[in-house]
């Protein structure tokens, strides 16, 4: 590609991911850039509406990485995004992931035990009987075995990493325009957005990072992106008794918990066919009801008495072809890029992926992280990138 003296860049989707390339083009590049967000008040974003979370305990060393990248700029997050003497701080905790299998799943996660050792995770793999020494509120008379993440993983305000990149994006001279973009283009080392108003921007590369809004928009640059939105529901809870170094807890069955406030969040996956669109606003209360309550009451007695306060729903911009972010350049394009697709982990890997589709749009090639393991060009080529550890 050619450009001028500063390249501009066209980034659709304001949410962490856009607004994590956005500050790392302005900032490590020198770029020229342009965000589309159709939801300026972020109600309806899944960066706004995510439980969360961060871990390394995945099962594919891509993943791992990104999150231990992502990791170091939110521990030092105060420094990167800095505005003057206001330093963000987004409540990082980490207090860990456990994982919990009975005997089917053991050498499954023994398997991912091993490859996230190799990788320098701190996790420790513990019988049922370590289990019950270190949390003796869990009941553990089923389990085969746990992994418990010792550091490196737990909890954050995404709302306020959302708002910090945003922020000092803005700040570095990054233009932001609120509107929904209904038509792109993008052909020798020339892109076009076209909002649903009318107005037309020309750039000389185009990012797609709508979440689960990328897909129509790829289509038109002859691309079928397999992401499509997936409600999640999260119930918000309150328990008479607090549990002593509760880490966010994911049993065999699929249910997951973790410290709130003074209560607890919760979820599972839904209990229905898992369609696209569906309403946010149409919480399933049956899942607790049926599933969630039923399951937490038996792995932890003292949640007999845990009683729902609130509950939200948020899209993951779910890749129902192997659930696993797609990032990089659009095949047949040398400037038309994309990044979503990360079916629930991408609030933690924005960090990360941000910076890697800068260098990518950039400079033509990573530099800090070698993200080709989720070029989309795998999707072509019938080689789906399979990620076991997915919540």
């Amino acid at each position: 590609m050619r450009w001028g003296a500063v390249m501009h860049v066209l980034v659709v989707g304001g949410g962490v991911i856009g607004c994590a390339a956005a500050f790392f083009l302005v900032r490590d590049h020198g770029a020229r850039v342009t965000v589309f967000e159709r939801d300026p008040s972020y109600r309806m974003a899944s960066s706004a509406l995510s439980a969360s979370s961060i871990r390394q305990q995945f099962s594919t060393e891509i993943n791992i990485r990104l999150s231990q990248h992502s990791l170091d700029f939110c521990r030092r997050i105060g420094d990167e995004l800095a505005l003057g003497d206001e330093r963000p701080d987004i409540g990082l905790t980490e207090r860990g992931y456990l994982y919990l299998a009975i005997a089917a799943g053991r050498a499954t996660l023994e398997a991912n035990h091993a490859l996230q050792r190799r990788c320098g995770v701190d996790v420790a793999l513990l019988s049922p009987a370590q289990l019950q020494a270190r949390l003796p509120w869990l009941a553990t008379a089923d389990l085969a075995a746990g992994s418990l993440g010792l550091s490196g993983e737990g909890w954050f305000d995404g709302y306020s990493l959302l708002q910090a990149l945003r922020r000092k994006a803005r700040a570095l001279g990054a233009s932001y325009v609120a509107a929904q973009v209904s038509e792109v283009a993008a052909a020798a080392g020339s892109a076009v957005a076209i909002t649903a108003d009318g107005r037309r921007f020309e750039g000389d590369a185009l990012l797609l990072a709508a979440g689960a809004w990328s897909a129509p928009l790829a289509r038109q640059l002859r691309f079928e992106l397999p992401v499509r939105a997936r409600k999640r529901d999260v119930f918000a809870c309150t328990a008479p008794v607090g549990l002593p170094a509760c880490p966010l807890v994911i049993d065999p069955s699929g249910v997951w918990f973790r410290p709130e406030g003074r209560g607890f969040i919760t979820g599972a996956p839904p209990r229905a066919a898992d369609l696209d669109d569906l309403p946010l606003e149409a919480i399933d209360h049956g899942l607790f009801d049926e599933v969630i309550w039923p399951t937490l009451a038996a792995r932890v007695p003292a949640f007999e008495a845990l009683r729902v306060s609130g509950a939200w729903a948020g899209y993951y911009e779910y890749n129902t072809y192997d659930q696993n972010g797609l990032v990089g350049a659009l095949p047949g394009s040398d400037n038309a890029f994309v990044a979503c697709g990360f079916s629930g982990h991408g609030l933690q890997q924005a960090p990360a992926v941000g910076r890697g589709i800068a260098e990518l749009i950039a400079g033509g090639a990573y530099r800090t992280l070698d993200l080709g393991p989720l070029s989309p060009a795998r999707i072509a080529r019938g080689e789906p990138l399979v990620e076991a550890n997915v919540i």
